[in-house]
């Protein structure tokens, strides 16, 4: 099955040219052909079956012959701040299994112990894009810009009907994620830098009503923590 990712294209559209770095995909490195079937997604859950009318390396044009709107919609909102590694490789990592998992947005949260500051947007959006092809999904996870944590505490403030968990290491009561979540809600889960949130940062989202939440007896890595949530929330709503 070869899948492409169309985000200009609309419903309504009965032919539609690919881009260049898509084109020469689909013609160099595939060797697709004039009457061959492919599969576009938009992103926006848009699932279209398309045969290609003329295999430009440049410009491929395709026709559309099926529309499937709202391609399986997950059943649930998963929202995941956390702090950028170090080792950027990481976090590309957990960007690509969280999406292929199901996650629908990620947050870069700055915090006081963090060890990398800023991310690039643009080679993060590339990895989830790659994720979503290869897992055959038609959602594209959004990515926003990194923002302090006690900022994106801040905007949370005023943001209804969440599921709000804060997963840390320091002592202190804490409960699993299936004790505070229910099935089918919008989740937004904290996830910290290697070497923990501070005791002032888990009063602030504490303070926010953030559940506390234990991922388990093992002291995780923050992708590894990323993952292990993004599991929960999907065996939770299976």
């Amino acid at each position: 099955m070869h899948l492409f990712y169309t985000p200009t294209l609309l419903p309504a559209h009965q032919n539609f040219v690919l881009t260049e770095e898509e084109s020469k995909h689909a013609v160099r490195v595939l060797r697709l052909q004039a009457g061959n079937m492919v599969y576009l997604v938009d992103g926006r859950g848009g699932w279209y079956t398309a045969e290609i009318l003329d295999p430009h390396p440049k410009r491929t044009t395709l026709t559309i012959t099926q529309v499937v709107q709202e391609y399986e919609k997950p059943s649930y909102h998963l929202h995941i701040a956390i702090a950028p590694t170090k080792n950027i490789d990481r976090i590309e990592w957990f960007l690509e299994k969280a999406t292929e998992v199901g996650i629908q947005e990620i947050t870069p949260i700055i915090c006081e112990h963090s060890e990398r500051k800023e991310v690039k947007l643009d080679r993060l959006n590339k990895v989830v894009i790659s994720a979503m092809k290869q897992s055959l999904k038609a959602y594209l996870p959004q990515i926003n810009p990194a923002i302090s944590l006690s900022q994106f505490l801040q905007q949370q403030n005023e943001k209804k009907d969440l599921v709000k968990c804060i997963a840390h290491c320091a002592d202190g009561e804490k409960k699993y994620l299936q004790d505070v979540a229910r099935p089918h809600a919008n989740y937004l889960l904290l996830i910290g830098p290697e070497g923990d949130f501070s005791e002032n940062e888990i009063k602030l989202a504490q303070d926010a009503c953030f559940h506390a939440i234990s991922l388990g007896n093992s002291r995780l890595r923050t992708e590894t923590a990323g993952l292990t949530s993004c599991i929960e929330v999907a065996l939770l709503n299976r």
